[in-house]
């Protein structure tokens, strides 16, 4: 955000946002929050923008085509995104329908969401699968803490069989392997999914490493940094490498 308050004050906005009337007279943002919140802190009174004749669905699609481009966006948003637009366009789509009887036969709303964004339909299932994971699993999709595969697999479980889930999850400090979690899933499809069940899958494989501490020699790692840099400076400089990375392999799961 700061970075685009700095651009808004050398340069202005240069690219306007969209709204549309509503029935009161007012004006609604579509696309551009960001930019209109850059302006304010920027100082202006003033944001350039492009009046727009716009259903809800048309508003939902231009505003989750929007939030898409952001370049940071967490898995869990990308989801919802993904899938607010899906209903939208099914929507749209229905009504097309109404006239043209032979467009239900073509008509894939979740590959068209996908060609939209350039990635394969079965990338956007995958992520629309997420929404119907609990909070707390979304999250750890989110950190980074689970990964993509088994999340979807975990998807499937019924809401009471993901807090059993959970439950097992933070006594046993590890997250399910995809051979783990399509385990777990096929056991909640034949009905003999439980508590003491989920805990003899989770217990074959732990993971201590998640509550371990790792050390790094002092040796090995002053050859990549100044001199001058102190410890603090090194770890602050390390964690922040991480996040980058991270960010970059959320990314590239996304594709």
């Amino acid at each position: 955000m700061q970075e685009t308050v700095e651009s808004v004050k050398a340069y202005g906005v240069l690219v306007p946002a969209i709204v549309r009337q509503r029935p009161d007279g007012e004006y609604e943002i579509v696309a551009g929050h960001r930019r209109k919140r850059a302006s304010e802190l920027a100082g202006l009174n003033e944001l350039p923008a492009i009046v727009r004749d716009l259903d809800d669905d048309a508003a939902t699609i231009i505003m989750v085509d929007s939030n898409l481009q952001r370049e940071n966006i967490l898995p869990s948003e990308r989801a919802q995104a993904y899938k607010m637009k899906l209903e939208a366009i099914k929507r749209q789509g229905e009504r097309r329908d109404l006239t043209s009887p032979q467009v239900a036969a073509k008509f894939r709303a979740d590959d068209e969401v996908a060609k939209a964004a350039g990635v394969s339909g079965d990338t956007v299932r995958r992520f629309i699968r997420l929404t119907e994971l609990q909070p707390e699993l979304q999250e750890m999709v989110d950190s980074g803490k689970m990964a993509m595969t088994p999340a979807v697999e975990l998807s499937y479980l019924k809401p009471e069989e993901q807090a059993l889930l959970l439950e097992t999850i933070e006594s046993e400090q590890a997250t399910p392997s995809l051979s783990q979690a399509q385990r777990i899933k096929k056991l909640s499809q034949s009905g003999d999914l439980n508590e003491d069940s989920i805990l003899g899958i989770m217990a074959e494989q732990k993971k201590p490493e998640l509550s371990s501490n790792i050390t790094l020699s002092g040796d090995k790692l002053k050859k990549y940094f100044p001199k001058s840099y102190t410890p603090a400076q090194i770890e602050n400089t390390i964690f922040k490498l991480l996040d980058s990375w991270l960010r970059k392999r959320q990314r590239e799961e996304s594709r």
